[in-house]
This record gives structure tokens, C-alpha cells and sequence, in this order.
């Protein structure tokens, strides 16, 4: 008796974890960018 596993549900994972983890990336980026210009323009009194 042989079982096969069926490998596509695997590659739905990885590619769910590679969007989620690359959504994420965006996502801390663009708050990091937001918090960055804002003390930009406290220092420069805007």
C-alpha cells in the first residue's frame, strides 16, 4: 500500500506565507516611512 500526498497544498502555503510575509514587509516600511518624515518635520519646525 502506497498513500501520495498531494504536494499542491503545500505550494498554496508557501505562496500564502510568501504574500503575507511580503504584505507585512510593505506594510512595517510604510509606518516606518510615516513616523520618519513626521520627525523629519518636527526638526524642522513644519
Amino acid at each position: 500500500m502506497h498513500e501520495n500526498l498531494n504536494q499542491w497544498n503545500f505550494v498554496a502555503a508557501s505562496y500564502v506565507i510568501g504574500l503575507a510575509g511580503t504584505l507585512g514587509l510593505v506594510a512595517q516600511s510604510w509606518l516606518a516611512m510615516r513616523k520618519a518624515e513626521a520627525r523629519r518635520d518636527r526638526s524642522r519646525g513644519k
